[in-house]
């Protein structure tokens, strides 16, 4: 007993001995001029004693204080090799290399995409192992409990509270702690979107730790910060955490963390899970962005909103398209059990259009494979996600009862690679149905739908999007494209008729149709009243619920979170201001209604027309697929 509790109270020491680091000396940043001049205006601002701010404000300071304790590193690490014993990393050697070269003379902020908590186990103690400098983690407060954050502050992590709104004292705090790590060349990561994606996409950005970081980039103005985007994926997600997203997605609340949570969680990652893909994105230096971006005109809200999307859509661009995503894809746009020649002959068009645009596929996998793919099924079928029936002829793959959810989450893990695809689906179609259409028609209606679809994707700048609508066409017609030149009607609606691969359906149907519900709550409210958005948020998921018993709507767009960014969208345009005439109010909303009805008619459109493409894998031949 005397041994454990003596190495239990070096693990538990104080953050100050034995670090190999630190998230700053919290004694100096209480002292300094800048936090002490701070604290003074917030002081003045709210009407408060001055000392009563900079005690409650250092309390916050303590409370967020990290350190590299040697001892507890090692530790660390051998906790997370054992909570990740279900995968293997895959990380690319030569992204490590051009990282530890960058590590010797630049501070890295590593901003990732968040899948899994495993994200934190998988993530920072690789880059340890690889030599590169200890990270801080700007991680959630959920997770700050006996014993995982005890030991977790002394590993590098921060606990950062998140609904702070009503809070500042603790802004002011957190962004001292920030400005400090950042004057000090730490290297950081942290998730760009805030938390964890409930539907398998990357999702919006949130700017609070992006803003103190650009803030302290700026102050000192450091040319030597690399934001660093960077991808994890999982070949699959531990069922018990995935099965929580899907359920968090249609509105039950998200259960406490704590360490029964915690037990519990580990308990179910003892199956193995195939791999996970670890990738990075193309560096953004901060300060040379900033000033360019400045130089534009922009205000500072929009140089932090610009750089934010920026990050996104380089973490998507360096996103891989894994195996289970493809085979998932297939499942769901069959809507049927399939058979291993079904599923390889649906695959297939979405392999030779990967291949077309150099779309990487996570550890190499060849989709074209049978074997491959034949594996996935089985690997998801181990899971429970899929079932598999052999007792016919032959054997069939389908979703499993009440898994629809958890495949359009590996689904839309690829699902950024597909988003251009299919809006240059609706274009084409939009030129097809059109009387003396031109290419201006595509265009304006690719336009549309980005305008309306950009708080749940990243989309390029306006010309880099042309750049890939008119390459989306050449894919689909088989032949380069100048923007400038005329583009046959004729050819228009034979490369949709003869398209191998058709998918706004897939894409684009569920959140048009989330879009939808909130429409039809807008229109249900009365002009002039103030929005209750909780309130709005949840007529919404009852009416999705009973849309989609009536096949109205898709299941997966029975999702809260897909609402969330309904209703950014709404208040961009206007359709929560109170204070708006009621008849402009009105007609915007009605006016929204018919927008999206159009686009679910030209989506439904286009998945007619997929059914009618249904390709069957010739067995005999074994030599591809005919469409019948």
């Amino acid at each position: 007993m005397t041994v454990l509790a003596d190495r239990l109270a070096r693990l538990l020491r104080p953050h100050g001995s034995a670090t190999t680091g630190s998230s700053g000396d919290t004694e100096a940043l209480l002292c300094s001029d800048g936090f002490l001049t701070a604290t003074a205006q917030l002081a003045s601002k709210l009407g408060r004693d001055v000392d009563d701010v900079r005690a409650e404000a250092a309390a916050y300071v303590q409370e967020m204080a990290a350190s590299h304790v040697p001892l507890v590193v090692r530790t660390w690490h051998a906790l997370s090799a054992w909570m990740v014993r279900g995968f293997q990393i895959v990380v690319d050697d030569d992204d490590l290399a051009k990282l530890r070269a960058l590590d010797r003379d630049h501070a890295l902020i590593f901003l990732i995409s968040h899948r899994s908590y495993l994200d934190q186990f998988s993530f920072p103690p690789r880059l340890a192992q690889e030599g590169i400098s200890p990270t801080f983690g700007l991680a959630g407060a959920n997770l700050n409990f006996f014993p995982l954050g005890t030991l977790a502050r002394r590993n590098g992590f921060v606990p950062v509270r998140r609904a702070t709104g009503d809070v500042p004292v603790y802004r002011l705090a957190l962004r001292a702690l920030v400005g400090q790590m950042v004057a000090s060349g730490c290297n950081l990561v942290w998730s760009i979107e805030g938390g964890r994606t409930r539907t398998g996409k990357l999702r919006p950005p949130r700017y609070g730790l992006l803003r103190y970081v650009t803030d302290a980039v700026q102050s000192v103005e450091s040319e030597q910060t690399l934001a660093v985007p960077v991808s994890i994926i999982f070949d699959q997600l531990p069922l018990h955490e995935v099965k929580l997203m899907a359920a968090e997605s249609r509105g039950l609340p998200k259960q406490p963390e704590n360490a029964r949570w915690l037990l519990s969680y580990a308990r179910g990652l003892r199956h193995r899970l195939g791999r996970i893909y670890i990738t990075f994105g193309s560096p953004v230096p901060l300060y040379e962005r900033m000033v360019a971006l400045r130089a534009e005109g922009l205000t500072d809200r929009q140089v932090i909103e610009r750089i934010a999307l920026d990050i996104c859509h380089r973490l998507n661009k360096a996103t891989p398209v894994t195996a289970t995503a493809a085979v998932c894809v297939a499942m769901l746009g069959e809507d049927r059990a399939l058979t291993l020649d079904e599923v390889c002959a649906t695959v297939a068009p979405l392999a030779h259009y990967l291949c077309a645009r150099g779309w990487p596929v996570a550890g190499g996998a060849d989709l074209t494979d049978r074997a491959t793919v034949s594996q996935t099924l089985h690997d998801l079928v181990g899971s429970g996600v899929l079932t598999c029936y052999s007792e016919g002829p032959s054997t069939v793959w389908g979703i499993g009862d009440d898994q629809d959810l958890i495949v359009a989450v590996y689904r839309n893990s690829a699902i950024h690679v597909l988003v251009m695809r299919a809006i240059a689906e609706l274009a084409l179609l939009a030129m097809v149905r059109t009387p003396g259409a031109t290419k201006r028609t595509g265009w304006d209606k690719a336009l549309a739908v980005r305008e309306l679809l950009k708080f749940d994707f990243f989309f390029a700048g306006r010309a880099e999007f042309a750049d890939e609508l008119w390459n989306e066409f050449a894919i689909m017609t088989g032949r380069s494209h100048d923007p400038s030149a005329p583009l046959d009607i004729e050819e228009a609606a034979r490369s949709l008729n003869e398209s191998e691969l058709l998918v706004a359906h897939l894409v684009l149907r569920p959140f048009v149709d989330a879009y939808r519900v909130m429409a039809e709550e807008l229109l249900s409210l009365k002009p002039g009243r103030d929005v209750d958005e909780p309130v709005l948020l949840e007529r919404c998921l009852r009416l999705a619920r009973q849309w989609s018993l009536q096949h109205r709507i898709t299941e997966e767009s029975v999702s809260g979170e897909m609402f969330a960014t309904a209703l950014k969208m709404a208040r961009h345009r206007g359709l929560l201001d109170s204070q708006a005439a009621a008849h402009d109010l009105a007609d915007g909303r009605a006016a929204l209604v018919v927008e999206l009805d159009d686009l679910q008619r030209s989506i439904g459109e286009l998945a007619h027309m997929r059914r009618d493409l249904v390709p069957v894998y010739d067995g005999a031949a074994a030599s591809g697929y005919s469409v019948t």
